[in-house]
């Protein structure tokens, strides 16, 4: 294999990062480090070089050696160890802080307060915070990178903390944004109706962006066939400008490195999904910590448990991630997190060969309108859709058109607030063609400026039009089942059901049916006055069933779902969009068990990857122990003239029965630790 194409990233599927540190030149064992990389079956490496500390005998003024550097090359030997195993190589770099003597030598160099004053490192006192849009990272930085590519066999070099933090107010962001803009930079806290802020974020979009164009074409200015790619870990692809990403980003690097607090373990899939809806073209590589991620608490050079590490690595390769482990510091006090890393890169090592000439598909699209503070009614909807084991993908508001929703059956608003003429249109075509809608609470009401509308900008499509805006906090709301529709399934035996702490009030169409209402308002104290004095009035659940079919529920099921886990919250999310596909979905899983399901389809062939998330930890990690779970009986239509399949588990390497009938084929999965992928073929194909 030529490993110097330039499609080189193509085969770089399995990553192992090592971030030095300043006393790793004399301390670390280099040996240890290139036999990590044969035992995961990794075939790329990201290794330390430069930037705030260089890990070569670089010649650039300033740029600042590990004093414990010597006549040593850690960085050149760990590229030729890795280069030795047939792997790919990427060199890291750090441009986010320097140290005093570039500071009085360039101060241009450094991120300034709105006062002017440079602005200290915030966790390492004596170094200061670079700018992003000044000349060091268009000088210093981009000379960094033409060194490490002229003189060692790299791919790419790789740029962590690359954008800033935080807005930078030097000379040279003032200038520039002033000359672009005609504003002064935002002072203060992020407003998204502030002038400022709003010419703010287009023109650190167009910054950033013109930065990656210039450092991947100085690097292959010398080598070709090499790479540029800046981390991605504090701006989103959706941030930077679409032309230049297509041109200069070959893939995607995310910097989601583990769980913290309530992240449930399926948010690295959602990473994965998030990228592919945004750039569905684009390899995307999901960075893990061995250590745990937590916000409050860093302990970066640290141990997270090994049901954790494995859990988080495959969640994101289900979902079509490319495993990618980092590890602060060469040194290695505690290796309980070897063994775990090589589990989960073994499995995808397994999985890959048939993985990756499929691509991953869903009926179910949710849109990723990337508000921010906005996940919360996201996440409720997500979680919903992973306990009803429901696969689905995402559709970013940067490719919202009709020919992206066409690839979906169902488009789900979770609370889609901000949506342009033009995305409605968008969802009004996908209906009209028979497209399902499930839209939560205040979907549509804002153009994406944040103007506000009279009524839903989707209003015609969904059969409700606004009368009042949301009211709340309301306590001790309720919503009434008014008699039996698919919507009310799973009900058994109660007559109403909790309901939402903000709610809108609605007028639904007339072609509309209202499976749900709202109990007025009655008092949670004196608990003698805990009765309802009238009954259900206001629509809370309103469905159509014309050309598609759309429900939209008129208050804060996502964000609601997300905070208390209602089981009632949650079925009716599912059966909202269960119905909305007007047909029986394509992959069914049943059994016991929390699993996160992901399908990836090729020619004549089917892949179904579950995950096990079953845990007491899966809501609060860290996870302490896999629980094995089964069996699950997976049901898949087949495409329509087959009459037979045949199915191998990708992991265990069994070969079960598959029993076809109605159109469908069915496997039973007698259990699964945490990954099986159950692979049907059928037509010949293998």
């Amino acid at each position: 294999m030529n490993l110097r194409t330039t499609d080189w990233h193509r085969t770089a599927t399995r990553w192992t990062q090592l971030t030095l540190t300043e006393n790793d030149p004399v301390e670390f064992d280099s040996a240890f480090w290139i036999d990590v990389m044969r035992r995961t079956r990794s075939n790329a490496a990201c290794i330390s070089a430069g930037g705030y500390m260089a890990f070569y005998p670089t010649r650039i003024p300033y740029h600042y050696r590990s004093r414990h550097l010597g006549d040593g090359d850690p960085f050149g030997e760990l590229v030729a160890g890795a280069r030795a195993l047939g792997m790919h190589v990427m060199a890291r770099v750090d441009p986010h802080a320097v140290h005093a003597d570039a500071l009085a030598a360039h101060p241009e160099w450094v991120a300034r307060t709105p006062d002017g004053a440079p602005r200290e490192h915030w966790a390492f006192p004596g170094t200061y915070v670079t700018c992003p849009f000044g000349p060091y990272n268009r000088e210093f930085v981009t000379e960094v990178a033409r060194e490490l590519v002229r003189e060692y066999d790299i791919d790419a070099v790789f740029a962590n903390r690359w954008q800033g933090h935080g807005v930078s107010y030097s000379d040279d962001a003032r200038r520039s944004f002033f000359d672009a803009t005609g504003h002064e930079l935002p002072i203060e806290p992020y407003d998204p109706d502030d002038l400022a802020w709003k010419a703010y974020v287009p023109w650190r979009r167009q910054q950033l962006s013109e930065l990656v164009a210039l450092w991947d074409t100085a690097v292959k200015d010398i080598r070709p066939h090499a790479r540029f790619i800046p981390n991605l870990g504090g701006v989103a692809a959706h941030e930077l400008d679409r032309d230049l990403i297509e041109r200069h980003y070959p893939f995607f690097v995310l910097d989601r490195q583990g769980r913290t607090g309530i992240d449930p373990p399926w948010t690295a899939g959602r990473n994965a999904k998030r990228s592919r809806g945004a750039f569905r073209d684009r390899p995307v590589a999901l960075i893990s910590s061995v250590g745990p991620e937590h916000h409050a608490h860093r302990w970066k050079d640290s141990v997270a448990g090994p049901a954790e590490i494995r859990t988080w690595i495959v969640d994101g390769i289900a979902h079509g991630a490319l495993p990618w482990f980092t590890k602060f510091n060469g040194m290695v006090p505690d290796d309980r997190w070897v063994a775990p890393v090589v589990d989960a890169f073994g499995l995808h090592a397994a999985v890959e060969p048939v993985l990756s000439r499929m691509r991953v598909t869903a009926d179910v699209a949710v849109f990723d309108a990337a508000e921010p503070g906005r996940d919360d009614h996201e996440d409720g909807f997500h979680h919903a859709l992973v306990e009803a084991r429901i696969p689905f993908e995402f559709v970013s508001a940067t490719r919202f058109t009709p020919e992206e929703l066409a690839r979906f059956r169902v488009l789900v608003l979770a609370n889609a607030e901000r949506m342009s003429d033009e995305a409605c249109a968008a969802v009004r075509e996908f209906v009209r063609a028979g497209g399902g809608v499930v839209a939560g609470y205040r979907t549509s009401l804002h153009g994406v400026d944040g103007t506000p509308r009279a009524d839903f900008g989707l209003a015609d499509v969904l059969g409700v039009h606004l009368e009042r805006d949301a009211r709340g906090p309301v306590k001790n709301n309720y919503i009434a089942l008014t008699g039996e529709h698919p919507l009310s399934a799973g009900y058994d035996g109660a007559r109403r059901i909790i309901g939402g702490t903000h709610l809108l009030r609605v007028t639904p169409a007339a072609d509309t049916e209202v499976p749900f209402r709202f109990v007025p308002d009655y008092p949670d104290l004196p608990m003698e006055e805990l009765y309802a004095r009238r009954p259900p009035e206001d629509a809370a659940v309103v469905a159509r069933q014309g050309e598609g079919r759309t429900v939209h529920i008129a208050f804060d099921i996502g964000s609601l779902f997300w905070d208390s886990l209602q089981p009632d919250h949650g079925r009716l999310i599912a059966n909202a969009v269960t119905w909305a596909l007007g047909e029986p979905p394509r992959v069914d899983v049943g059994g016991p068990g929390l699993h996160d399901i992901a399908v990836h389809e090729g020619d004549g062939e089917l892949a179904v990857c579950m995950v096990n998330l079953t845990n007491p930890m899966a809501m609060r990690g860290p996870v302490r122990e896999l629980i094995p779970v089964g069996p699950l009986t997976v049901s898949v239509a087949l495409p329509d003239g087959r009459t037979a399949a045949s199915a191998r588990l990708l992991v265990s390497g069994a070969e079960p029965d598959v029993t076809v009938a109605n159109g469908c084929a069915t496997v039973v999965v007698d259990s699964v630790e945490l990954l099986e992928v159950l692979h049907l073929t059928w037509d010949g194909a293998r």
